[in-house]
């Protein structure tokens, strides 16, 4: 028979296991992880946005000693547009379908600014311009910050979508996280999967 002043002690003991197991299985990983990924998408977001500010300077500076070369500073300009316009859902770090439009809008600005930077060859005026090499520089360094930024972020993803993945991690976000979605990670398009053919 238990004495009535055991009760209480053997109720406080089971609290204290039951507060122990949990704090030993990491419930705040899941929030604590989702607030890393957001930070870290805020940053590939902020060095999108200094790429996108930086075009039109680089569009007049090119315009001043291309003007035949229209097609291609159109191109770029619609597609800074283009990516700079898209409204960005809340969920589109869950959403598979907005996440990849905005992939997309990113990689046409990417391979617009590539041709760009492939016209200015024929302009070796332009080439030595020092705006022009002030611009190309920059816009060659956030290119990096955004590799950098990208990286970072898939890391992050990484680590959320394995705790929401993993046992017992998994058991924890369902009962206490029950909002909690996987997260979308950046891809390689097909093409930049082909290996280049070399020819001589």
């Amino acid at each position: 028979m238990t004495r009535w002043y055991l009760r209480p002690v053997t109720r406080v003991l089971a609290m204290l296991a039951v507060l122990a197991g949990l704090s030993a299985c990491d419930v705040n990983a899941v929030p604590r992880q989702d607030e890393a990924v957001k930070a870290a998408w805020s940053q590939v977001l902020n060095q999108y946005q200094r790429r996108a500010d930086l075009i039109p300077n680089l569009v007049e500076t090119v315009k001043g000693y291309a003007k035949q070369e229209q097609t291609v500073l159109t191109q770029v300009v619609e597609a800074r547009a283009k990516a700079t316009q898209m409204t960005l859902p809340a969920d589109i770090l869950s959403n598979p379908e907005a996440f990849k439009q905005f992939e997309q809008n990113q990689a046409a600005i990417g391979g617009a600014l590539g041709r760009l930077l492939a016209v200015s060859e024929n302009y070796p005026d332009l080439k030595s311009n020092q705006n022009f090499l002030a611009l190309q520089s920059q816009l060659e360094g956030t290119e990096n910050r955004i590799t950098v930024a990208r990286r970072d972020y898939i890391a992050a993803v990484q680590t959320y979508n394995t705790t929401l993945r993993t046992i017992p991690s998994r058991w924890i976000a369902a009962w206490l996280y029950p909002d909690a979605k996987v997260k979308e990670t950046f891809t390689i398009s097909e093409q930049a999967q082909q290996v280049p053919q070399v020819k001589f």
